[in-house]
């Protein structure tokens, strides 16, 4: 019998401070006045932290930080009740820009991260494979910062792999595709990082459910494909699940992919029946876009959803359209 744990890492190798403004809509080229700003500390894996610890969790953080602006991420590590093993280097860690319009349009600007050094990898290291000493669960989430090749991130996956630990791994472009080498436990590209991956556009559901085939045969053996508002499908041992959420009012989407794969980790940390936990997943991600920001906001709301999203098990060979 699977044993339940709460004890999960999270890297976010490139974390950043999100500057995220709600505006009617965006005019490029002009003056354009922002309704209402948040600014918080963020990044794929330090909102997949937030998450599972709101789930209940017991969760360490990692990754790096910039020395010049770290109290945001301090601030945030304290007040959700994470174990801080970040490793700080020289410089400011990233000032992400999100543009949220009325009819729920996200324009994202990304700006480089900070610059890691061969002394700061080499402390990362010896952080992480202390951890992997007590430590089963491990999601490595986000883009990569300066002086971190896709190589060397492939090469964590590998080394934690080899020590039979589950890696749930979530990016895209160079690192998504070295990654993908080193095969992790789990991945969960949506459709356009997929099709970025196989470099053709998806046009349906059947093409992604081939394309996800490839990469089990690659040796993934959990494939998650995100697709929006049409839910999520999930390849495991040769057997397809999808979910279908019901219709949210969308108020934002920033953060749902975080979300889904903190619920399909906290999910298997549980030892859920492979069906709950894709409900379980799909229904945490749909509240997600319900709100601004990530968190569990409400467990009967979460519950609501979780009645009302479909699950179906699917053909491998056939493109059965979505419920």
């Amino acid at each position: 019998m699977t044993m339940k744990t709460n004890k999960v890492v999270t890297i976010t190798l490139n974390p950043a401070l999100d500057l995220t403004g709600s505006l009617t809509s965006l005019n490029i080229g002009a003056v354009n006045l922002v309704n209402k700003s948040n600014f918080h500390a963020a990044g794929k894996g330090v909102n997949v932290a937030r998450v599972l610890s709101d789930l209940g969790a017991e969760v360490t953080v990692t990754g790096f930080l910039g020395k010049n602006n770290p109290e945001l991420f301090h601030q945030l590590f304290e007040q959700i009740g994470v174990s801080n093993r970040f490793i700080e280097v020289e410089g400011s860690t990233r000032i992400n820009v999100k543009l949220v319009e009325a009819n729920g349009e996200v324009s994202d600007i990304n700006f480089p991260g900070v610059e890691v050094s061969p002394s700061d990898l080499k402390q990362f290291e010896q952080t992480l494979f202390e951890l992997a000493e007590t430590h089963d669960y491990f999601v490595i989430a986000g883009s990569l910062p300066g002086g971190v090749t896709p190589e060397k991130c492939a090469s964590w996956i590998k080394h934690l792999r080899n020590l039979g630990k589950k890696v749930l791994f979530d990016s895209s472009k160079a690192a998504l595709s070295a990654g993908i080498d080193a095969s992790p436990w789990l991945i969960k590209p949506n459709d356009e990082e997929l099709s970025d991956f196989v470099g053709r556009k998806l046009m349906s559901r059947g093409d992604c459910q081939q394309a996800a085939q490839s990469l089990a045969e690659s040796g993934v053996e959990n494939v998650v494909v995100s697709m929006g508002a049409e839910g999520v499908m999930w390849l495991n041992n040769n057997q397809w699940l999808t979910a279908k959420p019901p219709r949210m009012s969308v108020v934002s989407t920033v953060g749902a992919g975080d979300t889904l794969v903190a619920g399909l980790c906290w999910g298997h940390m549980q030892s859920m029946e492979s069906s709950q936990l894709l409900r379980f997943a799909t229904a945490l991600s749909a509240l997600a876009v319900s709100q601004v920001g990530v968190g569990l906001t409400s467990q009967v709301e979460l519950e609501n959803i979780m009645l009302k999203t479909e699950v179906n098990e699917i053909c491998p060979s056939k493109n059965v359209e979505a419920n």
